[in-house]
């Protein structure tokens, strides 16, 4: 039985192109990029081009992007470092109530060192007003943070007419854009960020690399302290082979973003209808226009989440119950309850997201398995009568 994979914002494969690109900086050019003789020379010259690439999805200059591990160090990098390198100017950060844990558990924990953290709330499609931000913002508030695209939800965040409030107000502004870069377009320019983070393994790099973007001239403390790699914001050895696959995957995603756009709302689209059509008392969250085309968020009544996965992946379909970074705890979404998702109770959610590889015929298997498995589900509850 070919098993069916419906859950590509927790990880996608590395492109074969990809996987080429990054095979030479393991085997031949395995050079310390800090090294001054000839060993060094290609890696620098790789790492060189793969900061041009990144810079080019994102209209930045190549100076201004930072190697990271992964986003959630992208966005503690830059909440941690552009708090406590401002922290002169102001010890208040506002984030929205959907933030990724890594945002969220981020800005918390900068309540240790004296700083206040304001939540700002979202509609019931999980969108922020701008108004809200800005009436959330004070004397001492140095740093807002609003996520581009929520990964439970998909909801494409106003962060344009965000960053005209935090500039006006001369408040630094962050991004976090994990779960968008590689399916929408993502121009810091155009969006007025003053720093954004992104993950590689969410668009065809390996996972244990991604990259934060700095404005020039933004103030950063950084996390790591040591050899002055990445002009001492994020010193340490550089994952050569994962920067390489980065900047490749940059490349590809400039190249196969129309394709992308196109492809995953067709089949988003298809999955939604199959399921209007074939399973009743399904409720779908998020915008239902402004979100990522490659998202659906969908819950169903009478029936436990966890119990919902499970026997789904036992059906050979694997998709997500929640963010992947909470899956294991099994909580209740914070981003459906912030939205009012979970005031009827008895529900239960999945998260399916689609691929490059995704077909129609991967769609309407994962369909025919999600209707057997909400019907016997719905059979063992003592709360479904009919």
């Amino acid at each position: 039985m070919k098993r069916i994979y419906l859950d590509y914002l927790a990880s996608t494969p590395v492109a074969p192109e990809v996987f080429e690109a990054m095979v030479p900086y393991i085997k031949e050019h395995f050079g310390n990029p800090a090294s001054i003789h000839s060993f060094g020379e290609k890696p620098q010259e790789a790492i060189f081009n793969a900061r041009e690439q990144v810079a080019s999805l994102l209209n930045s200059k190549p100076e201004e992007i930072i190697f990271t591990s992964c986003g959630t160090e992208g966005n503690n990098l830059a909440i941690k470092g552009i708090a406590f390198a401002n922290m002169d100017r102001g010890k208040h950060i506002v984030i929205s109530a959907i933030e990724h844990f890594s945002v969220f558990y981020c800005a918390k924990a900068l309540e240790d060192f004296g700083f206040s953290v304001s939540f700002v709330p979202v509609d019931n499609y999980g969108m922020v007003d701008p108004k809200d931000v800005e009436k959330a913002i004070t004397d001492n508030t140095i740093l807002v943070s609003v996520m581009l695209a929520n990964n439970e939800v998909g909801t494409i965040q106003p962060i344009e007419e965000i960053s005209k409030i935090t500039r006006k107000h001369g408040v630094f502004f962050h991004c976090d854009a994990v779960a968008a870069v590689g399916q929408i377009p993502v121009d810091v320019r155009k969006l007025g960020v003053d720093s954004l983070s992104l993950a590689g393994n969410i668009f065809y790099a390996p996972k244990g690399i991604g990259a934060l973007y700095l404005r020039e001239g933004v103030k950063l403390w950084p996390l790591f302290h040591g050899g002055g790699q990445e002009d001492g914001r994020r010193t340490g050895t550089e994952n050569l082979p994962g920067i390489v696959g980065l900047g490749k995957a940059a490349e590809l995603a400039v190249e196969r973003l129309p394709f992308r756009q196109k492809h995953y709302k067709q089949l988003v689209q298809r999955l939604k209808k199959g399921i209007e059509d074939r399973i009743e008392e399904a409720f779908f969250n998020g915008h239902p226009e402004k979100k990522l085309p490659g998202n659906l968020n969908v819950s169903f009544k009478y029936v436990e989440g966890e119990a919902l996965l499970l026997h789904m992946d036992l059906a050979g379909v694997a998709v997500a119950g929640a963010s992947a970074c909470m899956s294991i705890t099994a909580k209740a979404s914070h981003v459906l309850e912030a939205m009012g998702a979970l005031k009827d109770g008895a529900l239960g959610t999945l998260l399916f997201t689609v691929g490059d590889e995704t077909t129609n015929d991967d769609i309407d298997r994962a369909l025919e398995a999600l209707q057997n498995v909400v019907a016997k589900l719905r059979a063992m509850s003592p709360l479904y009568n009919r």
